[in-house]
């Protein structure tokens, strides 16, 4: 048994905001709210929870654990540290793995390794043979294997066709579709944004038409299949107004957007260097706000961190030789609260909300909600406490351009199928 006493419970799913007492025995939540009128000392762990909320476990439906191939960089171990100590039960792993998960081999490998863990690591497959754009992989097969989505992530599909047909494939499944937008014809360097610090490096960079225009292409194709579509790390004016106009239309397209763009612009390139590479880039104040704009009328539902693990070494290159990507995990519920929640632009509530219901809704999980006899998926966190980030993660890489930030709110405690998997400063695995 676990008693959670006096915390301040908030459940997006059902609109719950109270102090109370949160009771878990066999893994399940038993009581939620009001007083715990049994005997304190039969439980096996009590937390004080007073001036701490207890809300869902979130759930990032975007990282990279790089297992199989790069475990130099994070493997599904590591990263469910950094899950956990992030305040994440559940993560849905990308499938740009060496191999690919285009095949039952390698997603078996990903499901059967996640197991090990104590948080939910779930994968998604990708949507063609080798990432290539060419052939569409054996939906059934890898659904069947374990697969709880599909995205070629990292890569753009160019074949309008064959993503109708696949955005069919995946309708018919009922699973999510999600897509990375970056027209490479267009793009003299990826990783950063094509304007005043890419002029100023003489790095060429990625205009905002890159990702603008496929973003339009392929929410026609989502009006048109009636598929589940999700548009990744959208970075551009111009996405979320697209993205808008055809979710009023009533196509199926979720806007999703990591806590680097809703945070950060172009300029913190000139300070921290390949640190901020990313792709796609960070772009304009202009760009963020109308980020921030989307979250707060729903265009943009959905708040994942697209956690992307490189080793010192590679982050160390020349920016124009570095990858790009950044860790997240680890960060992202403090650049919430310190970003769209402190300066008003977003509730507490909804922050949770696109960070535990609405990407459990996504991808079908019995996940994200608080009520009694579910699971005991629980984040217990300090929204008003300030700490520093420093280059001590949990995760096996450090490639963060927040280092050295001061953020505001903590991860305190996480609790995923009623066992303890994180306290304050130590993994519980």
């Amino acid at each position: 048994m676990l008693i959670i006493k006096n915390g301040t419970i908030v459940d997006p799913a059902s609109g719950m905001e109270q102090a109370g007492d949160v009771v878990v025995e066999n893994g399940k939540i038993v009581q939620l709210g009001g007083s715990f009128a049994g005997t304190v000392g039969d439980a096996d762990e009590v937390i004080d929870a007073q001036g701490l909320v207890v809300a869902p476990g979130l759930i990032d439906t975007h990282v990279h654990f790089r297992d199989p191939g790069y475990t130099y960089k994070e493997d599904i171990c590591t990263g469910a540290h950094a899950a956990a100590a992030g305040g994440f039960t559940t993560v849905v792993c990308m499938a740009n793995t060496n191999p690919v998960a285009d095949n039952a081999e390698t997603v078996s490998y990903i499901v059967k390794k996640a197991q090990k863990t104590n948080i939910h690591v779930l994968t998604a497959a990708a949507v063609t043979k080798g990432l290539k754009g060419k052939e569409l992989v054996d939906f059934d097969k890898l659904y069947e294997c374990g697969a709880v989505g599909f995205t070629d992530d990292g890569i753009p599909l160019k074949d309008a066709a064959l993503l109708e047909e696949a955005m069919m494939q995946a309708a018919r499944l009922d699973v999510p579709i999600s897509l990375h937008e970056e027209d490479a014809s267009m793009i003299a360097r990826p990783g950063v944004n094509a304007g005043k610090v890419a002029d100023a490096l003489e790095y060429g960079g990625a205009p905002a038409e890159s990702e603008s225009t496929m973003v339009e292409r392929d929410c026609e194709l989502a009006l048109k299949t009636r598929a589940s579509v999700v548009i990744q790390h959208i970075s551009a004016k111009k996405s979320v107004e697209a993205v808008r106009s055809y979710w009023r239309r009533g196509a199926r397209v979720h806007g999703e957007v990591t806590p680097q763009h809703f945070s950060l612009t172009e300029d913190i390139v000139l300070t921290k260097g390949s640190l901020a590479r990313v792709n796609p880039p960070l772009r304009t104040e202009e760009d963020r706000q109308a980020l921030i704009g989307g979250l707060k009328d729903g265009t943009l539902d959905i708040i994942s961190t697209d956690h992307a693990p490189h080793s010192r070494e590679e982050k160390a290159r020349d920016i124009k030789a570095a990858p790009s990507g950044m860790i997240g995990l680890e960060t992202s519920l403090a650049l919430g609260i310190t970003n769209l929640v402190k300066p008003g632009h977003l509730s507490l509530m909804d922050l949770l909300e696109k960070m535990t219901v609405n990407p459990a809704r996504l991808y079908r999980l019995n996940a994200g909600v608080l009520a009694e006899g579910v699971a005991a998926d629980l984040v217990i966190f300090d929204e008003n406490e300030t700490w520093t980030v420093t280059d001590n993660f949990r995760s096996k890489s450090n490639n963060s351009p927040f280092i050295g930030q001061t953020l505001t709110g903590r991860v305190k405690y996480t609790v995923c199928g009623g066992k303890l998997v994180y306290r304050d400063g130590q993994t519980a695995f």
